[in-house]
This record gives structure tokens, sequence and C-alpha cells, in this order.
């Protein structure tokens, strides 16, 4: 999953911590159903960024479970995976989209 990852433009998130959300916007409603319909469970956080709409560098989250509440809105327990760099930024029905690499950390001998 490298090529227009659904990106989470919200707050910072860390390889194997916990991210709870609340998704309430109706174009996070719908990048949730499709990260879920389609089997990847995944989609990538980033914080806001002023000049390029959302940071260069992020994290994968991991869906763990999702408890879809009667109005539509739906609480989703995920964890942290990858970090990653943006290469490139797109759009897709609102939310916005980004192709990544992922980064590698330097193996303490």
């Amino acid at each position: 999953l490298t090529k227009n990852v659904p990106m989470f433009v919200c707050t910072m998130a860390y390889p194997t911590v916990p991210c709870p959300l609340h998704v309430f916007e109706p174009r996070y409603r719908l990048m949730i159903r499709r990260s879920m319909e389609t089997g990847t469970k995944q989609f990538g956080m980033c914080i806001s960024d002023s000049q390029n709409g959302f940071a260069d560098y992020g994290c994968m989250l991991q869906i763990r479970n999702v408890h879809f509440l009667p109005d539509g809105r739906s609480v989703v327990d995920t964890i942290g995976g990858k970090r990653f760099r943006v290469l490139r930024r797109g759009m897709k029905d609102g939310y916005c989209t980004a192709d990544i690499e992922y980064l590698e950390d330097v193996k303490v001998p």
C-alpha cells in the first residue's frame, strides 16, 4: 500500500501506539468504510500543514476494530504501524490521498 493511500489529517500517530478515533465527518466516514470494504484496513495519519494541506511525514494506522453508531458516526480502534514520507499528494471524494514511501529504522547493533 504505497499508491493513493487514504490520509486522515488530524493528529500525530506513532508506531505501536494505539490511536482511538471518533469519526464524524462524511469524507472520513467514507474513507473508513472503504478501508474496511477493500480489506486493507489501513490508512495514513498526518498532522495538518497550512502550506501543503498535510505534513510530509506520517504514520500508517491499522484498523483493529470499528464500532458504527446508528447516526453514521464511528469509533475506530487503530494502532500505529510503519512511518512514511509523502512523495505526491492527491484528493479522492473529499479526503486526501498520497503516494508514499516507507521509512526504515536504522538497526541498533
